[in-house]
């Protein structure tokens, strides 16, 4: 494994394996030869052509017995005579059919009929595609949720220096900002849910006219949209060759969007770390630097960010480069498409990443007090509209709040001291000016335990 090239199937394989199932070459055509068995049920089943046999509930799982015991090496030492994958899949499954204990030649022919390669690649890739997302990613996004709505509920009550534009700002809560990726993702995840994979099964050019012509009585777009709907997929009646693929590159948008967030999450974390709001839990034996001790480095969640950077780049191009066609086919399509698994891989190796990372999180609440403490200036919003709210209300006459704490405040150094001061001096109300000299910048907070206690209490 550390002789592979990529990292994926090398330093990374533990934390991937899941997808070997769904994008491997022995899994590819594993699922190829699924849609080409389940093809000749149907043919045999739905009687469309006279002469196949109807198959018992035995024979059937004899065939599709075919599929599941799929033997890669034999259809291996055939592909290297055809040098064509899917015609060799259609040789492999005639020997297998030949083998069994009940040989038909009548059904022999049944194979691939009135098939064109991407009758089979498409529905393929589109069930290995989608069970990937299903049983691989959404589980691994759906622990990194329940693992933020953790930290956000306990660390929902916690005062942080909040900072836009670099600069200290309103203060908010450690576990409210985590609270926030975790709402992001979970629409994400709804999105992933609820999306809708679509394929087709109509000939080499998308017109049923090999079929159509050496049968005629047959409503093969019919058979076709109950061939197709039977894998759980909508089905695509106006394609060319192949299937335009909107459907995947719906998935990759919101795939890709998703490893947005949490490239947006990873870089957050670090700069957190960076401030020193954050504290990294490690084993004793763990470096964190190859020459300063002292060091406790934020690997994982720079690990996490370059795997999203990957998928960010490989979604891109899946997205954009597979809902194209030369006119009626071409193949630029084909070797790009075989990368599919790598962008999951990546994917997934970023948020197994931010996962592992999430669990060595400490928060150094002395640090955040700290920061705090050495910022009141924060609360110059909260003097001015106080201000503002007596002036409506005709207990002050002060035509611009917002100026005169600019005047006050901006670019000099406001203490505690100072500020005390200053609010004396105002024109305000005792109790106005006894609730503002009773704030400090760890109280000004809002709503934001509320926000975390109020979102993450109804689901």
């Amino acid at each position: 494994m550390m002789q592979s090239l990529s990292p994926l199937d090398g330093r990374y394989s533990q934390l991937v394996n899941n997808l070997e199932a769904y994008f491997s070459e022995p899994a590819l055509n594993r699922f190829r030869s699924l849609v080409e068995i389940e093809w000749i049920i149907c043919l045999c089943q739905k009687k469309v052509l006279k002469g196949l046999p109807f198959l018992s509930e035995t024979r059937i799982k004899e065939l599709r017995k075919i599929a599941y015991d799929f033997d890669f090496k034999a259809f291996q030492l055939i592909e290297r005579t055809t040098g064509h994958d899917v015609k060799a899949l259609e040789y492999y499954i005639r020997d297998r059919l030949l083998e069994s204990d009940e040989p038909n030649a009548k059904l022999l022919l049944a194979v691939h009929f009135g098939c064109t390669s991407e009758d089979i690649n498409n529905l393929a890739y589109t069930l290995a595609i989608r069970g990937a997302a299903e049983q691989v990613l959404l589980p691994s996004v759906n622990q990194l949720k329940s693992v933020l709505k953790e930290l956000a509920q306990n660390w929902a009550d916690v005062p942080l220096l909040a900072m836009t534009h670099g600069q200290p700002a309103t203060p908010t809560t450690v576990g409210k900002e985590l609270a926030v990726f975790a709402q992001r993702l979970e629409n994400q995840i709804s999105n992933l849910k609820f999306l809708e994979y679509a394929g087709k099964f109509n000939g080499s050019t998308g017109t049923f006219s090999a079929v159509t012509f050496a049968v005629p009585e047959v409503a093969w777009d019919e058979v076709a949209r109950d061939f197709v709907t039977t894998f759980g997929l909508e089905y695509n009646s106006l394609t060319t060759q192949i299937d335009p693929r909107d459907s995947l590159s719906t998935l990759f948008d919101i795939l890709n969007h998703c490893g947005r967030i949490m490239h947006n999450l990873s870089t957050d974390l670090w700069l957190y770390i960076s401030r020193g709001i954050f504290s990294l839990e490690v084993n004793t034996d763990q470096v964190g630097s190859s020459t300063m001790p002292h060091k406790v480095n934020p690997i994982k969640f720079e690990n996490a960010e370059g795997n999203f950077e990957m998928a960010d780049a490989l979604f891109s191009l899946l997205s954009n480069q597979l809902i194209q066609s030369r006119l009626q086919r071409d193949l630029s399509d084909s070797t790009i498409l075989r990368n599919v698994g790598v962008a999951f891989g990546h994917w997934l190796v970023g948020v197994n990443m931010l996962v592992n990372g999430l669990a060595e999180l400490n928060v150094n609440q002395m640090v955040t007090a700290e920061e705090l403490s050495q910022h009141y200036e924060v609360l110059t919003e909260a003097i001015q509209t106080q201000l503002r709210v007596a002036g409506i209300q005709g207990e002050v006459t002060i035509d611009d709040p917002y100026a005169l704490l600019k005047h006050f405040s901006r670019g000099k150094s406001i203490t505690a001291e100072s500020l005390r001061i200053f609010i004396e001096q105002l024109p305000l109300s005792l109790a106005d000016r006894k609730k503002l000299l009773e704030l400090t910048p760890s109280k000004y907070i809002g709503l934001a335990e509320k926000l975390v206690y109020d979102y993450f209490g109804s689901r």
